[in-house]
């Protein structure tokens, strides 16, 4: 019993006694009760020191299949766990010198630095290694083109694609609000000014191309919508775009028409804000009203509407030339004279010319007859009679006979056309009118209505004589003698 219990006091003590620590690998040995025991009861066999691999693992296998797998001859692979890797031999052996064969260590795995993408960088957590995450960010106007965030790998490398910024928002440009502008008075355009708008690219700031659309700023615009688009263009080839509107407007009257037997022509477009319109009118009228109105800012028209009403003959003249001026540049006359009202001629000439006043009028003719012979003679246009006295004036100014039947042909400018000592149709008597020459004026005015009166241009006209207003007054002193 009491050899018993010194046994026991002897095992107390052992255990009570350090961990042994064996040469070897550099590890803490397992310290427990039973590798005491067994190192105690197997004193000659030799032990390497227990293998603990810090983020890892070893897999051992002893000569004999003992319990305890740091005897001699041992042999242990070395694995890492994930996200590491093993520097060192993969596999140590216990030797008799007690110690391993090589020493192990599992490192973190890295992965390669990343590169810096232009106009941008990355912040990471962690660094490089295993398991840390790196995001990607951009300076202001660029966008991110890949992954923003990115994670190193068991293979040491970094998941997702490279990232990289680029310059994909367009540039900014700011157009100004809508032009609205009124033409000036008499014109249809109105010049319009604004500021040209500055781009500003949001990236680099550089922009490279400005382009404008329409017109430019201070050009005359006409009347309506004009759009005006500007693009500007950065170093990434971006477009930004700006439009906005250019209002011109016309103030404008009602239009005007001209009036019956009368012309209107008129200035600028014919009804905007200061055009002027005057009238004329045709042979054989006169203007009663303004001759010219112009279309005020209130959008009325000065003056008092025109109308063309028929050339009023005054009879009660004193001179032949008086009232012949009346028709100067207004009517054509067609003279008939005959020594008595039972002229045969005279009869027949008048039954042609009846049927035949509708085309005289059109051609602006008035009829002037002249009956009998001195002192028994009148004069007659239409249902007015002449004094005696104007119809010989009448007679001696164009060297009409007194004696035979005759007729005389003059145009608006008091020229002698032509002399018939014969009855002359209707037909003859408008082939010769409507051949005479027309002032310029007067062939626009009539071009401008559409009457495409037919103009011979010709150096010589049958029968022309110097113009009736020559011998104005010597034909007037001599009727005054007689009378």
């Amino acid at each position: 019993m009491g050899s018993c219990w010194l046994r026991l006091a002897a095992l107390l003590a052992l255990g009570a006694r350090p961990s042994l620590e064996y040469e070897g690998s550099g590890y803490s040995p397992l310290e427990d009760d039973e590798d005491v025991y067994a190192r105690s009861r197997y004193k000659e066999t030799p032990w390497c020191s227990p293998i603990k691999v810090k983020h890892g693992y070893a897999n051992c296998r002893t000569p004999q299949g003992e319990y305890y797998k740091n005897v001699l001859g041992t042999r242990c692979d070395i694995r890492c766990q994930k996200g590491y890797e093993l520097h060192g031999p993969q596999q140590l052996i216990c030797q008799s010198n007690k110690r391993w064969s090589g020493k192990v260590l599992c490192k973190q795995k890295r992965c390669p630095t990343l590169s810096m993408p232009t106009n941008g960088g990355f912040k990471c957590l962690d660094g490089a290694y295993f398991g840390s995450r790196c995001e990607y960010y951009c300076s202001p106007g660029y966008q991110l083109k890949g992954d923003r965030i990115v994670t190193c790998m068991d293979n040491k490398v970094w998941s997702g694609r490279p990232a990289s910024c680029v310059d994909t928002e367009p540039p900014r440009i700011q157009c100004p609000s809508v032009k609205e502008k009124t033409a000036e008075p008499n014109k249809l355009t109105a010049r319009v000014f604004w500021d040209t708008p500055e781009g500003r690219d949001t990236a680099d700031g550089i922009l490279t191309d400005v382009i404008l659309k329409g017109l430019p700023p201070g050009s005359h615009f006409p009347e309506g919508d004009h759009k005006i688009q500007y693009t500007v263009y950065d170093r990434a080839e971006n477009k930004g775009t700006c439009k906005f509107l250019v209002k011109v407007r016309v103030r404008r009257c009602v239009k005007l028409n001209a009036p019956d037997n009368g012309y209107i022509k008129c200035s600028g477009d014919g009804n905007n804000y200061g055009a002027t319109c005057e009238f004329s009118c045709i042979g054989g009228y006169e203007l009663q009203g303004s001759p010219a109105r112009v279309c005020q800012y209130n959008l009325g028209w000065s003056g008092v509407e025109p109308t063309c009403a028929p050339m009023n003959i005054n009879v009660n003249v004193r001179t032949a030339a008086a009232l012949l001026d009346q028709f100067y540049e207004k009517r054509r006359l067609l003279i008939i004279s005959t020594p008595t009202a039972a002229n045969f001629f005279y009869r027949m000439q008048l039954g042609m010319l009846q049927p035949a006043q509708c085309g005289l009028d059109l051609r602006h003719v008035t009829v002037v007859e002249l009956v009998g012979v001195f002192p028994a003679q009148i004069g007659r246009i239409g249902v007015k009679l002449l004094p005696p006295s104007l119809a010989l004036q009448l007679r001696l100014l164009l060297r009409i006979p007194h004696y035979n039947f005759n007729i005389v042909v003059m145009d608006k400018h008091g020229m002698d056309k032509e002399r018939y000592p014969f009855p002359a149709t209707p037909a003859e008597l408008f082939a010769l009118i409507d051949n005479f020459p027309l002032r310029k004026e007067e062939m626009k005015l009539q071009a401008e209505i559409g009457r495409g009166v037919h103009q011979l241009h010709t150096s010589h006209q049958k029968g022309q004589r110097k113009p009736v207003q020559s011998l104005y007054k010597v034909v007037f002193s001599l009727a005054s003698g007689k009378t």
